[in-house]
């Protein structure tokens, strides 16, 4: 894996935190700590880091604030090396190490940072191997992402691709079908096969998929709306989608068994 940068960067937030200092997946200079109020789960987590021989220290909250550059870091933050990308290479080789089909999300310029931290961390619960984001006009691994995934930034391979078609292409020629998701015009997804090795595509807030994008997916799905509102936020979208992939594996899993 390699990173664009090697400096440090703030975490924040117990359990992003939390699953850090569990995966040994990035370097971990300190961990400071709320001075004083703390509860059982904050003890827990210096209890953790001294356990890894990870430097605590103790701030009062508005110093916590000052590090994060947020208020809403829950009493911990984490000084740690910058998240590292995994090569389009690394991604593809994970589902032959499990056994299992390939299961990849590509998004396409989702900008915000929560939005991203919530796709990943739906992709991380439902089983998915890995996500490939565009290196330009995209969100990346910040701390902001990490802090909406809850710790999924810590267990999924994020590959960052300066061309989505061309990667698209590439998984095609590894045998991957690629399922695009637009707000209508597609198939529902209960009506696509979403058991071999896919791939899901999303679009960013509001434009959607790219034409040319749209236009390399091998189907494009749509998630059948009653109500009044006529689209979804992209990533109450994409766990909608991963769901219905983990479902119809686990129903394909329980048939053959």
């Amino acid at each position: 894996m390699s990173a664009d940068a090697t400096q440090d960067t703030p975490l924040f937030g117990r359990n992003p935190v939390l699953e850090l200092l569990r995966a040994h997946s990035r370097r971990v200079e300190e961990v400071a700590v709320l001075s004083e109020g703390r509860g059982p789960a904050l003890q827990d987590l210096v209890t953790l880091a001294r356990g890894r021989g990870v430097k605590i220290s103790f701030r009062t909250r508005d110093q916590l604030t000052a590090i994060a550059g947020t208020p809403h870091h829950q009493g911990v933050v984490a000084r740690v090396a910058e998240a590292m990308y995994a090569s389009l290479e690394e991604l593809l080789a994970i589902p032959g190490q499990r056994g299992e089909p390939a299961f990849f999300l590509v998004l396409d310029q989702v900008q915000d940072p929560r939005n991203l931290g919530a796709i990943l961390r739906s992709a991380e619960a439902t089983g998915a191997h890995g996500a490939i984001v565009p290196k330009h006009h995209a969100a990346g691994l910040t701390g902001a992402a990490a802090k909406s995934a809850m710790g999924a930034v810590e267990h999924l391979a994020v590959a960052r691709e300066t061309n989505l078609v061309q990667s698209l292409e590439i998984l095609k020629k590894e045998g991957l079908w690629v399922v695009g998701s637009t707000v209508r015009g597609g198939q529902a997804p209960s009506e696509i096969d979403l058991t071999g090795p896919l791939c899901l595509v999303l679009g960013g807030e509001g434009p959607g998929l790219r034409p040319l994008v749209a236009k390399t997916c091998d189907f494009l799905a749509s998630i059948p709306m009653r109500g009044r509102v006529n689209s979804l936020n992209v990533s109450a979208a994409a766990a909608i989608l991963c769901y219905e992939v983990q479902r119809q594996r686990v129903a394909k899993q329980t048939k053959l068994s």
